[in-house]
């Protein structure tokens, strides 16, 4: 049985769980107060739980370096991410109890954010983080957190819908280098990201099978894929083959540098120089040509052609390396091209109803 007992003014409890006994203040001076608490925390240990006092010690510090452990144990290739996520939660949360971090509190967080003119996209990869940080603790043995707070997301309204229609892809292609053709020829054809491009070796390459492997461990969702090559991935891959060994430079990377002796690491200025050659470019301040494509372009640009061309959805995304349906839709995107080709699709559709009605 628990107990009731002052200290000074202030009246405190006692209970026991499991035989280990607690003292807690109620930090009131009424009597009816600390029956209140005890009952409460009794009833709290009859179902099994563990007393609210115990999660009101729990510091948003001890679970923030949980969070970062799980990805460094796990070894995920967002860790930096999620590191400069915490950076700024740390600076709002930093030294408060998990149980005083509320929605209003979030919601403030967010307000500091945007007053520091931080992006909308930015200020989610935060709030996610905050919600791992908080779903992790309450799946710990014994579990740290009681209540996950809500938090709120904010719309994105400055989401990338760039994509390539054929002709630019032709144009940008030619306009760079030699030792790039192939390059951005694979990312248009199979929307690969940037790095699992730059790093791709031959030992995941069987040119016999015309099979291009990436393994559970080098991709940022952690799941397999196998991408079979077509014709005119089949010559780009030869040919690489070919280059690297007239240069007797032997890498294991299938994509190299201009001398070929290392991977490829940058391609900005390149890039750029192709966009405005291509003609993809705006003008900015003082009359500075900016490019108006992005080599990420090229991974909304895969999924469509993909799916223009009847290819079912899933494998679509087993292809390119999606692994949730949200932004595999959000990189399907539609053009205004596919907006007037489906009118004059409509326009014959009428057509034929009124020959069929003559």
């Amino acid at each position: 049985m628990g107990s009731i007992y002052k200290r000074g003014e202030i009246y405190w409890i006692k209970y026991y769980r499991y035989g280990k006994p607690y003292m807690e203040t109620t930090k009131s001076e009424k009597e009816a107060d600390a029956k209140r608490l005890l009952k409460k925390r009794e009833g709290e240990i009859a179902q099994g739980k563990i007393p609210s006092i115990y999660y009101d010690k729990v510091r948003f510090d001890e679970l923030a370096e949980e969070f970062l452990a799980e990805y460094r144990i796990n070894e995920r290739k967002s860790l930096q991410r999620a590191e400069i996520s915490v950076t700024h939660l740390k600076d709002a949360f930093s030294g408060l109890r998990a149980t005083e971090i509320t929605t209003p509190c979030i919601q403030a967080y967010i307000e500091t954010r945007i007053a520091e003119r931080a992006a909308r996209a930015t200020i989610n990869r935060e709030l996610a983080a905050l919600k791992r940080i908080f779903s992790l603790g309450g799946r710990q043995t014994p579990p740290k957190v009681d209540k996950i707070p809500f938090v709120p997301m904010l719309k994105e309204n400055n989401i990338r819908k760039g994509f390539f229609e054929h002709s630019d892809f032709i144009a940008i292609r030619d306009a760079l280098p030699d030792y790039l053709k192939g390059f951005v020829t694979f990312a248009y054809k199979v929307g690969w990201r940037l790095s699992e491009i730059m790093t791709l070796t031959w030992s995941q390459v069987d040119l016999n099978q015309g099979i291009v492997r990436l393994e559970v461990c080098e991709t940022k969702n952690r799941e397999g894929r196998t991408v079979y090559l077509d014709e005119e991935l089949m010559r780009v891959f030869v040919a690489q083959a070919e280059r690297r060994m007239k240069s007797g430079n032997i890498t294991p990377f299938v994509f190299t540098n201009r001398q070929g002796k290392d991977r490829i690491r940058h391609l900005r200025d390149s890039w750029a120089q192709a966009c405005r050659s291509a003609g993809l470019f705006h003008f900015g301040e003082e009359g500075k040509k900016i490019p108006t494509r992005l080599f990420h372009d090229f991974r909304r640009t895969a999924v469509r052609n993909m799916i223009r061309a009847g290819i079912p959805e899933r494998v679509a995304m087993e292809i390119s390396g999606h692994r949730t349906r949200a932004v595999f839709d959000r990189y399907n995107i539609t053009s205004e091209k596919d907006l007037s080709e489906a009118m004059v699709k409509r326009a014959a559709y009428e057509a034929g109803l009124m020959g069929v009605s003559k």
